[in-house]
């Protein structure tokens, strides 16, 4: 068991966190309704290129790699992309912080962390609860992507993708695509689209 100590200043700290980002959204998603969300935005590849294909959409990057985020939002800055947004945050923080009438028009989880050893299974993002919290976000018909070089992930998420109620697993081609610094490295990888029902 954690020194009590210890325990209080994580609270403290994940209470800091959401404040801080209940202050950014009251601030700068002013009459935003929908938003495209990159959940673990790496260095910024993949959104940066998408803001860019698409100057009337809103999109939002979040990592915990304070790293990550200062060189996403350096090649954000270079390419002047007044849609684009990097936060330093955590996905449950945002999700329970994100104003309730922001809704998704499409989600991006792509090469996150496999965690390969059975034990740390639970820490991989792409749980059922995670998955079905999401999917209440999604506009009807709206998107939830994913993408792993790691074929047991793969096979569990599209079992979990494909058990969660509010959302049917398509063969579609993904309408933008990008690749990104892991994709360019991995000999193979596979894909999931699933579409929010109606």
């Amino acid at each position: 068991m954690e020194p009590l100590s210890r325990t209080t200043d994580y609270f403290d700290l994940v209470k800091s966190r959401r404040i801080a980002l209940a202050e950014w959204f009251s601030k700068e998603l002013t009459g935003v309704s929908e938003v495209v969300w990159e959940v673990g935005c790496g260095h910024g590849h993949f959104l940066n290129a998408y803001a860019a294909a698409h100057p009337n959409t809103l999109c939002i990057g979040i990592d915990i790699e304070k790293d990550r985020i200062t060189r996403a939002d350096k090649k954000k800055k270079r390419a002047k992309l007044a849609n684009l947004h990097f936060l330093r945050a955590d996905a449950s923080d945002f999700l329970d912080t994100l104003p309730e009438k922001v809704i998704f028009s499409a989600v991006y989880v792509l090469f996150p962390d496999p965690w390969p050893k059975r034990r740390h299974h639970k820490n991989r993002i792409m749980q059922p609860d995670f998955i079905e919290i999401v999917s209440r976000r999604i506009k009807p018909e709206g998107r939830l992507f994913f993408r792993t070089d790691h074929k047991p992930y793969y096979e569990c998420t599209r079992k979990y993708m494909s058990s969660e109620k509010q959302l049917i697993l398509t063969e579609d081609n993904w309408p933008f695509d990008k690749e990104t610094v892991f994709q360019i490295r991995s000999k193979e990888y596979n894909s999931l689209n699933a579409k929010k029902i109606l």
